[in-house]
């Protein structure tokens, strides 16, 4: 899942990033419709299945259930566990969080919100040992990729920021370059 930053809270001690999704109205709608033709989907394959138009206007007479009902209820009950499965991650807030990095007690927090409480993801590193940020722009046909990492002595880079559409490289190095000048450490990367 990827997530852009909505809000940044900073003072002399501590920087708090809140990591929200973006474009919810656009996911809804989309999961609304998904939902809508996955359900006429299952509603049709059922018509077919008891020779009656449960919908008058989805005319299902003409469809045998073998083998384009059964179809049609297994296309329903996949789009339909597939789009409450995506309402459920939207109202969950699966994947939102903060990046909190902590001068008074020196350490760097990453929290991002998991499907139930004991799948939260919390990583605590000391500040000491953050060696630099890093930024990373891969840029494929219809894929690309901006991220920000903090690399970690003797660790793999932490992703910290992933942005779902791409922005401006200045912008890109400055966001960078606010959490390096915070941190002092330098900016790898580009």
């Amino acid at each position: 899942m990827k997530i852009d930053i909505n809000e940044t809270k900073f003072d002399k001690e501590i920087l708090i990033e809140k990591i929200e999704e973006n474009n919810k109205i656009i996911k809804y709608s989309f999961n609304t419709i998904m939902l809508l033709g996955a359900f006429s989907f299952l509603i049709v394959g059922i018509s077919s299945y008891i020779n009656y138009n449960l919908i008058p206007f989805l005319k299902a007479d003409d469809i045998i259930f073998f083998p384009q009902g059964i179809t049609m209820c297994l296309y329903g009950i996949a789009g339909t566990i597939l789009s409450i499965n995506q309402f459920k991650i939207l109202l969950l807030k699966v994947g939102e969080g903060y990046n909190e990095f902590n001068k008074k007690n020196g350490n760097m927090t990453i929290f991002r919100k998991g499907t139930q409480d004991n799948s939260d993801i919390k990583i605590t590193y000391a500040l000491k040992d953050i060696e630099a940020i890093k930024i990373e722009i891969k840029t494929d046909l219809f894929n690309n990729k901006q991220n920000i990492f903090v690399c970690i002595k003797n660790k793999n880079d932490i992703p910290i920021i992933q942005y779902d559409n791409p922005i401006k490289i200045n912008e890109l190095e400055e966001k960078a370059s606010e959490i390096a000048s915070f941190l002092k450490v330098p900016v790898k990367g580009i």
